[in-house]
């Protein structure tokens, strides 16, 4: 399939069982994050070149929301996707960023309490906090929460997503159940993240830069936070540590078509899926089937 491409999933081959997403365990991911999110926003930048924002608006326009949706980002990270989705579903609707990470939280608290929706009204009018599953006043709102055990019940939300954390979920196929669980028959569940091009000189750009400056990057963000006390040493690693698993991780995670297939597997119809940025991107959606219904609130 070409970059910027669009595939339907062929049926009736067997799904990819349970590819694993990474190395390493839950806890040690929630570690990592937590360590790296002070420096995490200015990264994603300079390795993406900016356009890490383009890419998660590709996303938001697979997750088909709209004014008064109702809408979960799982993994949300410091919540540029969550963000992206309140602009689409305000007014009237409600978009919960969910992460384990405090202190990516914490960072996205800061950016919502900022972010404004089209019309220049705010999407967050409190702190920023949700509690037991419930939304808190305004459009936008974070919240702790483990993408394997999501504490909302069945047919919460019009459309789930996750950009650039279904890597990092234990099981992969745990987490797509999960996202599948939640969302009304009709809504989709759409997933963006890196993935691993194989058509030259691409593909050894790309192994050149995960492979060799990524690191390179994670390592000297993590000697300036030293140097300027942002980052404190960490028992289980250094924000080096995480900038030298993230391209590991990316050639684990499942090629596009078995990645559609896990999505079929989890019960999910319709799947589409499309590559950009040359074929480093891929970003998949699927409708959970059934009539179209309504949000259990």
């Amino acid at each position: 399939m070409s970059a910027k491409g669009r595939s339907h999933v062929p049926t009736g081959t067997d799904p990819q069982q349970g590819a694993d997403a990474g190395r390493l365990e839950a806890g040690q991911v929630r570690a990592m994050f937590d360590r790296i999110a002070g420096v995490y926003d200015v990264l994603n930048t300079v390795m993406t070149a900016g356009l890490h924002h383009r890419w998660r608006a590709r996303a938001a326009d697979l997750a088909r929301v709209a004014p008064g949706s109702r809408v979960l980002d799982v993994a949300t990270g410091t919540g540029d996707l969550a963000i992206e989705l309140a602009r689409r579903v305000a007014p009237g609707g409600e978009v919960v960023g969910s992460d384990f990470a405090e202190a990516m939280l914490a960072r996205a608290r800061t950016k919502g309490r900022s972010a404004r929706d089209r019309s220049g009204g705010p999407l967050m009018t409190d702190d920023g906090h949700a509690g037991n599953g419930r939304v808190a006043p305004g459009v936008l709102s974070f919240e702790w929460g483990d993408a394997l055990e999501l504490p909302y019940g069945d047919d919460s939300f019009d459309a789930a997503t996750v950009g650039f954390g279904a890597r990092n979920f234990a099981s992969l196929s745990g987490g797509v159940a999960e996202m599948t669980r939640v969302v009304r028959p009709g809504g989709r569940v759409v997933i963006l993240d890196f993935t691993t091009p194989h058509r030259q000189p691409l593909s050894l750009f790309y192994s050149v830069w995960f492979d060799r400056v990524v690191p390179a990057i994670g390592w000297t963000a993590g000697a300036v936070a030293r140097l300027t006390r942002r980052n404190r040493p960490a028992s289980g690693g250094t924000i080096a540590d995480a900038y030298a698993y993230l391209p590991s991780s990316v050639k684990r995670f499942p090629a596009p078509l078995a990645l559609a297939r896990e999505l079929e597997l989890a019960g999910l119809r319709d799947i589409v899926y499309l590559t950009t940025a040359g074929g480093i991107v891929a970003i998949h959606a699927g409708t959970v089937p059934g009539d179209a219904g309504t949000v259990s609130r």
